[in-house]
């Protein structure tokens, strides 16, 4: 019976570690951006919410409809603002700057579209590796260790968070109290479940690799308790009974 739960364990242990490296295999082919460790896979990829796009162009939008408007009362304003002389060059420049300005709310958008995209949080079964972009030239990767984790949490904090279900997770570590933080997210109640079972099945690996050694030392102090107390019982019992063995014996050899 114990061979059979002793095979089983071993087969479980073996099929565990095939699965590991298919999910390593997998994560390292989506996510070629980052950099996993041995026998390290993605759980989680938490994006920003696609809302905030929404504000971004739509920023941009009502740039252009105050362009438009612009243009407009170029065209229809009072020709008294305008020398007959300078009537067309004035123009001419302003609908330049026009297009200077559309062009300007353009290119804003789309990089304002890009550095949003930029900012993700993975999640593996290792570590929290939190890629953050402020601007096109402010970059910056943070890894966290799931063992460094000491409390991770959502909030919302204004009433617009509350309306279009959005807020910030934060997470805290242990030692430098350093906090981390990912705005615009959708409420995340699945995701955060999943980081703190992560982080609180990590730890408990940690634990158990550190048992045995700790058994270990503590085998070494129960040594010296027990010899003191077994050999001064045994050694007088089998005296007494060898010394008329050794009589006989000698004996029987002198008869003849």
């Amino acid at each position: 019976m114990y061979d059979l739960w002793y095979n089983q364990e071993k087969g479980d242990d073996c099929m565990k570690q095939e699965l590991i490296k298919l999910h390593h295999a997998r994560s390292a082919k989506d996510f070629p951006e980052l950099r996993l460790e041995e026998n390290e896979f993605v759980e989680l990829a938490i994006k920003r919410s696609k809302l905030g796009l929404f504000f971004i162009w739509g920023a941009a939008i009502i740039g252009y409809i105050a362009l438009l408007v612009a243009i407009v009362f170029l065209e229809f304003s009072n020709k008294s603002l305008f020398s007959s002389n300078m009537n067309h060059f004035a123009k001419s420049y302003l609908y330049l700057i026009v297009l200077i300005l559309f062009g300007i709310i353009t290119i804003s958008a789309f990089v304002g579209t890009k550095v949003y995209r930029a900012n993700r949080l993975y999640v593996t079964n290792k570590r929290l590796i939190y890629h953050q972009m402020l601007t096109l030239f402010s970059k910056s990767v943070n890894v966290i260790e799931l063992l460094s984790i000491e409390d991770v949490s959502f909030t919302q904090n204004n009433i617009g968070d509350h309306l279009f279900k959005l807020g910030t997770i934060r997470m805290s570590t242990v030692g430098d109290e350093t906090t981390y933080v990912f705005k615009f997210v959708n409420t995340p109640d699945d995701e955060l479940d999943l980081i703190t079972h992560l982080v609180h099945v990590e730890k408990e690996k940690t634990k158990r690799r550190h048992q045995p050694l700790d058994q270990s030392q503590a085998q070494p102090q129960t040594l010296p308790q027990t010899l003191p107390q077994t050999m001064p019982q045994t050694m007088p019992q089998n005296q007494p009974q060898l010394q008329p063995q050794v009589g006989s014996l000698a004996t029987t050899s002198t008869q003849p």
